[in-house]
């Protein structure tokens, strides 16, 4: 019998149609495995919903990947043992880039957040974009050397930048924030000398990102940024809110002296310019002569000084937390009246002072904020430490791929070569 040619061959659409449904069905299979870290097909099949031929055809897919691999078999219930299916955490990588403002960490981790080998190098990251580059490019070159085969499985590279990420242009900063960073495009940079997908995001962000997915899953938290600048990540309902320009969470840029000194954006009395690093450096300067026996009257000054010096008792350096505490509370008591979080997570080197910084920090808050505001509010130091935020950045590469598994077909073609 002859057959309508519009009947037997399905339309475009409905290729399209066929083809979207696979890629849904492949990324629900993908996230459960990844959740649960193995499952056999049948689980898989009762836990989605999908039939159990659907679950075969797409979990053959993820076997080709090698990000799924058949593990053991498992205890029969009745009928033929399961052939169990897992997760291989290290079968794709995962790149981490923090620009610091005074250094760049890079990290090297698998599919669930563990570091297998970082770098940091100190860097004037503001000043110098090449310099910075450079390093960056060094830094994931000799991570991937330094493990056989590692080049092949990158699924993509995450960048944390000190600045707003405008969604339109991810790759190019904020002018007014690192002037010197005009006409770079990071993401055009380091996709042509890696050739993966490169992510990026407010380094704020990033670090929250990582305390979501790594430190405990709070819905709603606020990752506070500590350093040269100050920077707020904002989770609200276990999503990043960016805002319409990716300025969402400048807490630094928020004024808490209208007098106060001229701040690098251009607005005076800025929280950055009052609690940031080179105030802190500043008013160690300005104290010196009432502390003679500090040992911070020589130069260079860095936080990893003036912390230590804190926490064997300097009164200066203790004073000079103190004060840094009490002035950021006020930020944060703002940010607790208009957001609400559940956990407030600070970090940055500065953090490492423990109570010394966060106690006068708290009493701030205790003083200026609503009491419903910090009834139920967590405020802690982040248990991630100083690689926080470059393992945030790793994070968003794995956010993306687990929304979009075919990231992971690199994975499979760079097995084939």
């Amino acid at each position: 019998m002859e057959t309508d040619p519009h009947e037997s061959a399905p339309t475009r659409e409905g290729v399209l149609d066929a083809a979207t449904m696979r890629a849904q069905h492949r990324r629900l299979l993908l996230n459960l495995l990844w959740n649960e870290r193995e499952a056999s097909r049948a689980d898989l099949a009762r836990r989605s919903g999908l039939s159990r031929s659907t679950v075969s055809a797409i979990v053959g897919d993820l076997l080709e990947t090698g990000v799924v691999r058949e593990a053991r078999t498992g205890t029969s219930t009745g009928g033929r043992r399961p052939i169990v299916l897992e997760l291989v955490a290290d079968a794709a990588l995962l790149v981490g880039v923090e620009l610091g403002a005074s250094h760049v960490t890079v990290v090297l981790t698998d599919l669930y957040g563990t570091v297998l080998g970082h770098r940091e190098v100190p860097c004037a990251v503001r000043d110098d974009p090449e310099c910075a580059l450079n390093l960056v490019e060094d830094c994931i070159g000799g991570l991937l050397q330094a493990r056989p085969g590692a080049r092949e499985r990158i699924v993509g590279i995450g960048v944390a930048a000190p600045s707003p990420i405008d969604p339109r242009a991810p790759g190019k900063f904020v002018p007014s924030i690192l002037p010197k960073w005009a006409g770079y495009d990071v993401v055009e940079r380091l996709r042509k000398r890696f050739g993966r997908p490169v992510l990026v995001d407010n380094d704020a962000n990033l670090g929250a990102l990582a305390e979501l997915w790594w430190a405990g899953r709070a819905e709603n938290l606020v990752y506070l940024k500590v350093a040269t600048g100050i920077g707020a990540g904002l989770i609200m309902d276990g999503r990043i809110l960016r805002g319409a320009r990716g300025v969402a969470g400048e807490i630094g840029h928020t004024t808490i002296d209208p007098n106060g000194p001229l701040c690098m954006c251009g607005l005076r009395g800025c929280l950055t310019t009052l609690a940031g690093t080179h105030r802190l450096f500043e008013s160690v300067r300005e104290l010196r002569k009432e502390h003679p026996s500090s040992p911070l009257q020589t130069e260079p000054l860095t936080v990893d000084r003036l912390v230590d010096a804190a926490l064997e008792g300097d009164e200066l350096a203790r004073h000079v937390i103190t004060e840094a505490g009490r002035t950021l509370g006020i930020g944060v008591a703002n940010l607790l009246n208009l957001v609400n979080p559940e956990r407030l997570v600070i970090g940055g080197g500065i953090t490492r002072a423990g109570e010394l910084l966060l106690e006068p920090l708290r009493h701030t808050v205790r003083t200026r904020a609503l009491a419903e505001s910090i009834a139920h509010a967590e405020i802690e130091r982040s248990p991630l430490g100083e690689l926080g935020i470059a393992i945030g950045a790793a994070t968003l590469v794995l956010e993306r791929a687990l929304a979009e598994p075919a990231m992971f077909d690199v994975v499979k073609e760079g097995a084939r070569t």
